[in-house]
């Protein structure tokens, strides 16, 4: 069986919260572990590395602030947002990037708070686990300026279209693909983009309980996404890309640990 690891799990602050720990044995039992959890706000974030210490060899985070909840951010925030990634579960700043899709917070605090968290991550020596959604033009002129100095970027949950694609190419940015990619009518595009994506550029990811796979046969009871459903994304995507399901699952699984910087033993998860 493949080894998998999912990149973003909202395994706090969502319906997952109540069922941690069969989410975690039911991932583990298709070989999909550990699971990186999402930090959305500097409270989820603290609550995410309190669930990864009960759970130490199968639960890793990150720590940040969604631009959902930029409006949050305060004269304390980079302080406490330092502490935090302190942790040795903590792999990644982030969620942070701009979301002008919603709108929850004002685009100027939303581009500030993204601003003070990558200047965070260089400092910190740290990889950033990244969202943007229709924001594509400041996201990037915005990331540019810190791309550079940064250890690693990703893009997670990518569903841009072919433009986007090449101008994160060019930053030498990580892109993380979710089941999206298995619906065929919102998927359709990124369906058509993903063999574009070089070997050593992608990553996989549920982003459960959200983006249940559509073309998953027999269809789950539950519209609830899980990371126990990672394989078969990664199956699909390796479809897509001609590529053999358990050569490119090695690559992305490669690609993963040196990404985050994990040891090689996970396999033993």
């Amino acid at each position: 069986m493949p080894s998998h690891i999912d990149i973003a799990v909202n395994l706090v602050g969502s319906a997952l919260e109540n069922d941690i720990d069969n989410v975690i044995h039911a991932a583990a039992a298709q070989g999909v572990s550990p699971l990186i959890v999402i930090g959305s706000s500097l409270e989820e974030s603290q609550q995410a590395i309190d669930c990864a210490q009960r759970y130490p060899e199968a639960l890793l985070t990150t720590a940040g602030l969604h631009p959902h909840h930029a409006s949050e951010w305060d004269a304390n925030s980079s302080t406490r947002l330092r502490q935090l990634a302190q942790h040795p579960a903590v792999v990644a700043i982030g969620e942070c990037g701009l979301d002008y899709n919603r709108d929850f917070s004002p685009r100027p605090m939303q581009r500030s708070a993204f601003a003070k968290q990558l200047a965070l991550a260089v400092d910190l020596n740290m990889p950033v686990l990244m969202h943007e959604r229709d924001a594509h033009h400041d996201f990037v002129e915005i990331l540019k300026d810190y791309r550079p100095q940064l250890k690693g970027a990703l893009l997670h949950c990518f569903t841009g279209d072919r433009h986007s694609l090449e101008r994160y190419i060019e930053l030498d940015l990580h892109l993380g693909i979710t089941g999206w990619v298995c619906d065929e009518r919102r998927g359709a595009e990124l369906a058509s983009l993903v063999g574009d994506i070089p070997a050593e550029r992608i990553m996989l990811e549920t982003d459960s309980p959200y983006l249940l796979p559509r073309s998953m046969r027999p269809k789950p009871k539950s519209s609830k996404n899980l990371p126990q459903y990672l394989p078969y994304i990664s199956q699909y995507v390796a479809q897509l890309r001609g590529q053999p399901a358990n050569e490119f699952a090695a690559q992305v699984y490669a690609n993963t640990c040196a990404f985050f910087d994990l040891q090689a033993n996970y396999e033993a998860f």
